[in-house]
């Protein structure tokens, strides 16, 4: 059974949710909590979460500063933010801090269960709407100019791979669709942490979008 913690400040939003996600076959709520703040005084070493559904607009400690103290104190839990905020500077700053997926308080249940199921499965959750935004975001950056560089340097297998990466396909599943071996998939996969200076499937993913090589 997956726990989810919800941490939300609006009580009744936060109620109707935790029916919802109770509703979920292989899901129940931990507990509920009100701000960041609340949720490390709930939060019991014994019995984590296995992932927080997490709102950005928050008193006391909000979303951002929240999802940091989680990766850097519970790096294992994973981080879902459900948020009201529609634009990339949220998104790619709830991204930094260590979230694996961003959704909208106006969502369809179905998505919000895809969201849960690409995030426990795969490690990582990415719909249209991040990634536009966060496209739009990275092209008018002052380091285009090193990344496409960097672009320039990748290879086509790499390149594959890095579309795949934006999918919810597992790294097994990749290797199929890229009529490779397991092995080598991990190999480009670790080869391009290190070109692309990032640590995560999530980065490599922004890298992708970025390029317009994601296949969505």
């Amino acid at each position: 059974m997956t726990q989810i913690a919800l941490v939300d400040d609006h009580v009744l939003l936060r109620n109707g949710l935790a029916s919802l996600v109770n509703s979920f076959s292989g899901y129940k709520v931990l507990f509920e909590a009100n701000s960041g703040k609340h949720m490390i005084e709930l939060l019991d070493p014994n019995n984590l979460p296995d992932v927080v559904l997490l709102d950005i607009t928050m008193p006391d400690m909000n979303g951002y500063e929240t999802a940091l103290w989680l990766t850097t104190h519970y790096p294992q839990i994973k981080i879902l933010a459900l948020t009201m905020l529609n634009d990339e500077r949220s998104i790619i700053r709830m991204f930094k801090n260590g979230a694996k997926g961003y959704l909208l308080k106006d969502s369809k249940p179905q998505e919000l269960k895809a969201a849960l199921d690409g995030i426990v499965s795969k490690g990582v959750y990415l719909n249209k709407l991040m990634c536009d935004n966060i496209m739009h975001t990275m092209k008018t950056s002052p380091e285009e100019d090193a990344d496409i560089q960097k672009f320039t340097e990748l290879t086509d297998q790499e390149k594959e791979f890095l579309g795949w990466a934006c999918t919810d396909k597992s790294y097994h599943e990749i290797a199929e669709l890229m009529g490779t071996s397991l092995r080598n998939v991990d190999a480009t996969r670790d080869h391009l942490f290190q070109k692309l200076q990032t640590a995560t499937r999530v980065g490599l993913a922004l890298f992708a979008i970025k390029h317009d090589i994601a296949r969505l």
